[in-house]
């Protein structure tokens, strides 16, 4: 069970933070209140497994309620609730930027200046930084270098794998799948709905697979499809992408793009890739 409080100054990041805990698998919640953070606790402790990976935004949004934090905090520690907190932190040259390209208000904007503001809120989170189990600096980080460095440290193991890869089929009669990132079309493939046996299978039929793989250019243009997919696929999950869309067309999407896209699939699952296929004209 992890329990993570993500905490730090406004503008620093916890946003992100947020969604990149959220791309791998953590239950977020934002701005909750820190007397409701020990019983929230007690549900997620309790919950044997159903809720083991949790984060929860707690910051000076809270107004006068923020106080109660500290008191949260000991009341965690004295039921046993092991609990981890991430501080966001940054220059307040950086905070500044930031708040002017968003034009978003700073929760103490209405009372002072900008650069007053955030000296204030530096000054009332000084004692939660001190209690922070991981402080993070993101004065000279891109979105994508903070998730990288949130996964490498909340999620390990999800750092190998990078990304979720969606394999889709399609006919392009029905239209392309609008979330697309890749799309191939392999109507260039000798087509199984042209042989009587065959024509109202699946691509996952063997025999139709057989069919389809029988000829050279598919077994070709498959190779260099997944020689494709490994090259790209580590400079997508540099750049911070959690979930990528490989969409298969062909003429109905029940044969060509099927076993191709099974072929595909079996490839990049043997490789560890955490991959899901689904067949959305396959039926139609």
């Amino acid at each position: 069970m992890r329990f993570v409080i993500i905490t730090g100054l406004s503008g620093a990041g916890k946003s992100h933070a947020v969604r990149s805990l959220e791309d791998i698998g953590y239950y977020c919640i934002d701005n909750m209140p820190p007397s409701l953070i020990p019983k929230f606790a007690e549900i997620c402790f309790g919950s044997r497994g159903k809720m083991d990976r949790v984060a929860i935004v707690c910051d000076i949004r809270g107004g006068e309620l923020f106080n109660q934090l500290f008191e949260a905090l000991d009341e965690l520690s004295t039921e046993g609730y092991n609990y981890e907190i991430l501080f966001l932190d940054a220059s307040d040259e950086m905070l500044i930027k930031r708040f002017k390209e968003t034009r978003r208000k700073h929760p103490f904007s209405n009372l002072e200046r900008l650069s007053e503001a955030i000296a204030s809120e530096r000054k009332r989170l000084s004692e939660v930084k001190k209690r922070a189990t991981k402080i993070i600096d993101t004065t000279d980080k891109l979105p994508q270098q903070l998730k990288k460095e949130i996964v490498s440290i909340f999620a390990p193991e999800t750092a190998i794998a990078g990304i979720i890869i969606n394999i889709v089929t399609f006919g392009f009669k029905f239209g392309i799948p609008l979330d697309s990132d890749l799309v191939f079309d392999v109507r260039f493939l000798p087509n199984p709905f042209y042989i009587p046996e065959l024509k109202k299978l699946s691509g996952t039929n063997k025999d139709v697979a057989d069919y389809v793989m029988g000829f050279d250019q598919s077994r070709v243009f498959l190779k260099k499809l997944e020689e494709m997919t490994d090259y790209l696929l580590p400079y997508y999950v540099e750049e911070g992408k959690s979930q990528l869309v490989i969409s298969i067309g062909c003429t109905g999407g029940r044969h060509r793009s099927v076993a191709i896209a099974e072929g595909l699939y079996k490839h990049l699952k043997e490789n560890g890739q955490h991959t899901m296929i689904t067949h959305r004209d396959s039926e139609i």
